[in-house]
């Protein structure tokens, strides 16, 4: 359960920056985070039912919620057309729980730790751009996404679902060096890239959050 939900989460967090550098149109990337919030949220359940009350199964569920509650609250936030600063405060909670859940990790799951730290980057600056006004982080945060979605999420989904999720600290060593890559790669993108694209839709362009 828990890898189907991280492989799930690759495909959503592509497309939500895809939208956000404005190569989809958002209501597109909202619906789409609806159907992955829900699904991940219905395996969390799953997950909580079946595996038990050890502390690893209820951090995983506890992982699994957070995700699946980010992406429901999103896609409503589009289509509802709320503002996003609520949606901006809850992703600064769940940093913050992100940095916690890297340090529970630390010890058992060292890779998993670094990943969380990965993904708390990445809430933190939903909740600079959304709830703090931050605009001038939309492109960042964009590349962030799309170059970390498949690193963070889809390649150890696939891993974990094969039987290779590897353990080593050298690994996860390795893993944070690669993401902090991609990091100033989005940085470097987003220096170049000028003016974001605004979102287009089937009834013209929406306006930018």
């Amino acid at each position: 359960m828990p890898y189907v939900c991280l492989l799930l989460s690759g495909a959503a967090l592509l497309v939500n920056g895809l939208a956000t550098l404005g190569h989809l149109p958002r209501r597109d990337a909202a619906v789409f985070s609806l159907v992955i919030g829900g699904t991940q949220l219905a395996l969390g359940v799953v997950h909580v039912s079946t595996a038990g009350n050890a502390p690893p199964a209820l951090l995983t569920a506890a992982g699994m919620f957070l995700f699946g509650v980010t992406y429901l609250y999103s896609g409503l936030d589009q289509l509802l057309k709320l503002g996003g600063r609520g949606l901006g405060w809850f992703c600064g909670m769940v940093a913050f729980c992100g940095v916690l859940l890297a340090a529970a990790w630390l010890g058992p799951d060292p890779l998993l730790a670094v990943l969380w730290l990965c993904w708390s980057v990445l809430w933190a600056l939903l909740f600079a751009g959304m709830a703090l006004g931050a605009a001038r982080l939309e492109p960042f945060t964009g590349w962030a996404l799309v170059l970390t979605s498949q690193a963070s999420a889809t390649v150890p989904a696939v891993l974990g679902l094969a039987g290779h999720w590897p353990h080593s600290p050298t690994a996860a060593a390795l893993a944070a060096l690669f993401l902090s890559a991609l990091f100033l790669a989005a940085r470097t993108l987003a220096r170049r890239g000028g003016n974001v694209p605004r979102r287009a839709s089937a009834q013209g362009t929406l306006p930018a959050r």
